[in-house]
């Protein structure tokens, strides 16, 4: 952690749990119930490297914490929305994670969480790449939803050529939406959910 020094796995034991902090109004203002938000592991930390934040854990695959993501509640110009403390290799799961089917890779956690808001499970890379991911993927249908812009285009391309082995196929949030987050705030639930599930038969016809 810069400046204390402290590890990763410390500032999350120390973090407390969102209800009733500025964190549970700050994810449910995104549209995330809270409920969603406690079983993804979310945690608040009021001083998060000099601001509050939200925190989840990356883990490997065998589920071990490599670093902890801090999401900022409020953010001034010239500040950082996030800071991720820890070594590479973690991804941060949400429900079933990566043992889900479908199994569904996007950006961020609140993109992930969002997912969950709709009913789907899912994987957040937060911009990390996990070298055991091509294990866990392979033979598998990988869907791949990140944002629906030029880097989320390229975000998607770079995973279908290092998820050799996988089947990927892309997974776009609906029009005029360019994350999941935005979608569920825009859509609500019950749209996405539909929305994602017309888009992966559709998809998966097309493919047979």
């Amino acid at each position: 952690m810069p400046h204390s020094g402290e590890l990763p796995c410390e500032r999350l034991a120390q973090a407390v749990p969102l209800a009733g902090t500025p964190g549970q109004a700050y994810v449910e203002r995104r549209g995330i119930p809270l409920a969603v938000a406690d079983r993804a592991g979310l945690r608040f930390d009021p001083d998060w490297d000099g601001r509050p934040a939200v925190l989840v854990g990356l883990r490997d695959q065998d589920g071990l914490l490599v670093s902890v993501h801090g999401r900022y509640l409020t953010t001034l110009r010239g500040q950082n929305k996030m800071l991720t403390v820890g070594q590479p290799g973690g991804v941060a799961g949400v429900g079933e994670s990566w043992r889900a089917e479908p199994l569904i890779l996007v950006e961020g956690i609140f993109d992930a969480l969002s997912l969950a808001a709709c009913g789907w499970d899912g994987v957040a890379t937060i911009g990390r790449w996990a070298p055991w991911l091509p294990q866990i993927c392979a033979r598998r249908v990988v869907w791949l939803g990140f944002d629906a812009n030029a880097p989320g285009d390229r975000e998607a391309s770079h995973y279908a050529g290092l998820l050799a082995t996988a089947s990927s196929r892309r997974l776009l949030p609906p029009a005029r939406c360019k994350d999941w987050n935005t979608a569920l705030v825009k859509r609500g639930n019950a749209k996405v959910e539909c929305w994602i599930r017309v888009h992966m038969a559709n998809e998966s016809a097309t493919v047979k």
